[in-house]
């Protein structure tokens, strides 16, 4: 058996995560073409490399089938129930930032914070008879979060797709969704309210509670983690 450590399998977020490792002697590869989802690890042994989508890391994680994986906070948090007790967070590692943000129509003169989204909301379905839509793709977290700040009459819909332009295509009143620079935001007339963010997320090196380990697993994972200076 080997330790399983989940890298996102493309982009940026890869190549940094690889930047990353090599900066402290442990060298991740991809082997084969990008269709083929598997890489090398050097510099360390026991240490297995596997590629996947940032999305399906924090599910694998709290399966047990990773022992390490680097992924969003966004997307942990998103994920899994009570996440901290199905993984440990062990280092931020500097690059992927990005704020989990409530934008609403840039027209919206009145709203500027969850005071008046939750004051339009009621006045939206006194208006309408239903209720004001936030497309987003996080809905455990946008719902804790405008629960918390005292939105009641709302919906959730859910976005797979390009979350800011469901106002325009009018299938959302507002949406919810991760922004590093705001630039795609204010292209599409809208604005961030005020409050401050749901989450500010950027990659992180998670280790599963849940992964089984034997001898041989514990060793190599301690050799890595103290090549990595954790």
């Amino acid at each position: 058996m080997t330790v399983k450590l989940g890298v996102p399998s493309k982009g940026r977020l890869m190549e940094k995560t690889f930047d990353w490792f090599g900066e402290r002697g442990v060298t991740l590869s991809r082997t084969g073409s990008e269709r083929e989802y598997s890489g090398k690890v050097d510099g360390v042994d026991g240490v297995q490399l596997v590629l996947l989508s940032a999305g399906e890391i924090p599910r694998e994680l709290a399966a047990g089938r990773l022992h390490l994986g680097v992924t969003g906070t966004d997307l942990v948090r998103e994920k899994l129930v009570q996440w901290d007790q199905q993984v440990e967070e062990m280092a931020a590692l500097g690059f992927g930032f990005a704020d989990l943000i409530v934008a609403v129509p840039s027209c919206w003169v009145d709203v500027d914070c969850l005071d008046d989204l939750d004051a339009a909301a009621s006045a939206f379905r006194a208006e309408h008879g239903h209720r004001l839509r936030i497309a987003t793709k996080y809905h455990r977290l946008v719902r804790d979060y405008l629960r918390a700040g005292g939105v009641a009459d709302y919906q959730l819909v859910d976005s797979q797709g390009a979350t800011e332009g469901t106002v325009k295509n009018l299938t959302a009143e507002a949406i919810a969704d991760i922004t590093s620079t705001g630039e795609t935001l204010r292209a599409n007339h809208l604005k961030i309210l005020g409050d401050g963010p749901i989450l500010r997320s950027q990659a992180t090196l998670f280790r599963s509670r849940k992964a089984q380990k034997a001898v041989a697993e514990r060793a190599a994972l301690k050799q890595l983690l103290d090549k990595l200076g954790l």
